[in-house]
């Protein structure tokens, strides 16, 4: 990411886009909303402000493509209609995308009015506000578990459209993945709000779960077939759920056990993962600065499912 590291800027809202035939422009905003039709939704794009040095085609097609990369992920849009506000900023970049469920399904993000095509396709911010949308909203303590889905999926989302690659992403997560390990004086997920153990502990837990199910189900099915039966059911962010209702229904699409498991585990005690260990059983390392995958690792195939 060469516009902002996760590690910086992580917070209720971040995602993605790319989109390879952004042109700049002078032309001005336009003053009514544009529709745009994705995974089977309605996305209404407003404009806030007039001065983007970027035409208004660009920016609908960021939006286009970070709908169509949560598509890919959810099997479809996971809302019939959604907003997306845009609101213009100094200077360069994506930033202070936040999501709500109070008045229907929406974000407001801001894009700084000097961003480039280049910047949009690296933006990881959007994608990662629309998966927001695919989970209810659960109680405070439970806030890790949607920053941590969003944050996992996103990335996951953008390679299945061709805006990542594999070897991208395993990076990042060899590279930020240690920041949601337990520190002194760690009570667990439930119990512990900080930064790293909300975004990057949530996350863990989405990739132990992914592998677990995996593992569970010989690769027939892995944490996306959780994610889209919780949404399917409902579970969206308008929705007010208790976290054990969306992870029982994701249990019950997936192998029956791994999420209610996991969460038991590590809830309100701090569980430790030997990530070293981790990812040399997935057959993934760092060498030379370059990612190397080994398909001899106990979990290769595996970690070939997931990416």
């Amino acid at each position: 990411m060469t516009q902002m590291s996760r590690r910086a800027a992580l917070r209720r809202g971040l995602g993605l886009a790319s989109v390879s035939t952004l042109a700049p422009s002078q032309s001005k905003p336009a003053a009514a909303p544009t529709t745009l039709k994705e995974g089977g939704a309605e996305i209404a794009v407003s404009f806030e402000s007039e001065h983007f040095d970027l035409a208004h085609e660009a920016l609908l097609g960021w939006v286009r493509q970070a709908a169509r990369a949560v598509s890919a992920y959810y099997g479809r849009f996971p809302v019939p209609r959604a907003r997306v506000r845009i609101f213009a900023e100094g200077g360069q970049g994506i930033s202070h995308g936040t999501s709500y469920g109070d008045d229907g399904v929406w974000c407001r993000i801001s894009v700084g009015h000097r961003t480039t095509a280049a910047d949009l396709y690296e933006d990881w911010m959007l994608t990662h506000e629309m998966v927001h949308w695919a989970f209810p909203s659960v109680p405070r303590r439970h806030h890790w578990m949607e920053e941590g889905t969003a944050t996992y999926v996103e990335p996951i989302a953008r390679v299945q459209i061709g805006n990542l690659t594999a070897a991208q992403v395993w990076s990042d997560l060899l590279r930020d993945m240690h920041q949601g390990l337990p520190e002194d004086g760690d009570r667990g997920l439930d119990n512990t709000h900080t930064w790293g153990r909300t975004y990057w502990g949530g996350a863990l837990f989405c990739l132990l779960a992914d592998i677990g199910i995996r593992k569970n189900t010989a690769n027939a099915k892995g944490l996306e077939d959780a994610l889209r039966a919780i949404n399917r059911a409902g579970g969206n962010i308008t929705a007010d759920w208790p976290l054990e209702r969306a992870l029982e229904i994701g249990d019950k699409a997936a192998d029956g056990k791994t999420l209610m498991e996991l969460y038991g585990k590590m809830r309100a005690q701090p569980a430790m993962v030997d990530l070293p260990d981790l990812w040399k059983q997935l057959g993934v390392a760092r060498e030379g600065g370059q990612i190397v995958f080994d398909d001899r690792a106990p979990l290769a195939g595996v970690r070939k499912a997931i990416l």
